[in-house]
């Protein structure tokens, strides 16, 4: 079978390449978001339910990918190998991730008041007063992470379980976005109902975000970036997140800056338009050694 998990790979990258997204009304990530959101309402007892929901709904996502390409694999090998590639593709983002960080970029240098509103489809903060460099920051800050939640994590459940199964593989894929939309949608102090989520999240992005970070130093051709990031990885409150965004910091020689909340490489000076477009290219060449070595591994 680990020809048919790299061909799945390569279908993912294709897809990714060619359309970016799947079409919002065709995008089973969106209706699971929907289902979210129903369940993101206010409950009598919010803390048993949360943990219900963070077990329960990821598990009947990738059960139901599972039976699917199980089903196709009864058709043939082939078949069932392009299905779990697009499953993988609707499981990963990074094309469009990239090319809004580009015309955000682009935005803080012509328009501020659009790049202030654009920034919230990245950044997850107040952007109305936030200068230019400040949205950069976000930008930037963004980039490093979704590499992390949006691609490497889906990428190594799939690579890792498919020399064993592709339905497997594409299941556990499916299973890691169910847990990242969940932290994503229901992940807030202020959702009771979402403390489990954002703690399995927790627990599931330990290794994808550290496997981020060494790809963002091999792809800035900075592995002492590694050392300086260790410093300020712990800056954030998420235990996850600052080790991607101190790399890509690292390697830019840049300050990342939340207002309040961290401040990354701290001597540094904070990103002008020309480093963010070069965390782009990085992240985009970490992208695609991303690629590259879940097709390895899914061979072997």
């Amino acid at each position: 079978m680990t020809v048919y998990g790299l061909l799945a790979v390569a279908v993912a990258f294709l897809l990714e390449w060619r359309f970016a997204e799947p079409p919002t009304e065709l995008h089973p990530v969106v209706w699971f978001g929907s289902a979210v959101g129903a369940a993101g309402r206010e409950w009598s007892a919010p803390r048993e339910t949360g943990v219900l929901i963070a077990l329960g709904l990821p598990v009947i996502a990738a059960v139901l990918v599972g039976i699917a390409v199980q089903i196709a694999l009864m058709i043939h090998p082939l078949v069932a190998s392009i299905l779990a590639g697009v499953v993988l593709f609707t499981t990963t983002s990074m094309r469009m991730l990239l090319e809004t960080a580009s015309e955000v970029t682009e935005l803080t240098e012509t328009n501020i008041g659009a790049a202030r509103q654009e920034v919230r489809a990245l950044a997850g903060r107040d952007a109305s007063a936030l200068s230019p460099e400040q949205i950069r920051s976000a930008v930037a800050e963004s980039l490093s992470e979704n590499l992390a939640d949006g691609l490497v994590a889906s990428l190594l459940a799939f690579a890792v379980c498919a020399p064993v199964s592709l339905p497997l593989a594409a299941a556990a894929a499916a299973w890691v976005k169910a847990v990242n939309t969940l932290d994503s949608m229901l992940g807030y102090r202020s959702k009771p109902v979402g403390w489990a989520s954002a703690r399995l999240d927790d627990a599931v992005m330990w290794i994808p975000a550290r496997l981020s970070a060494v790809l963002i130093a091999l792809a800035g051709v900075a592995t002492d970036a590694l050392s300086d990031a260790r410093s300020w990885a712990r800056e954030p409150p998420s235990p996850n997140s600052g080790w991607p965004m101190a790399t890509l910091a690292a390697v830019l020689d840049t300050r990342f800056e939340k207002q309040g909340v961290y401040v990354l490489n701290p001597s540094a000076s904070l990103p002008t338009a020309a480093d963010v477009g070069s965390g782009v290219r990085v992240v985009r060449r970490a992208s695609l050694l991303a690629y590259v070595g879940a097709g390895v591994v899914s061979w072997f």
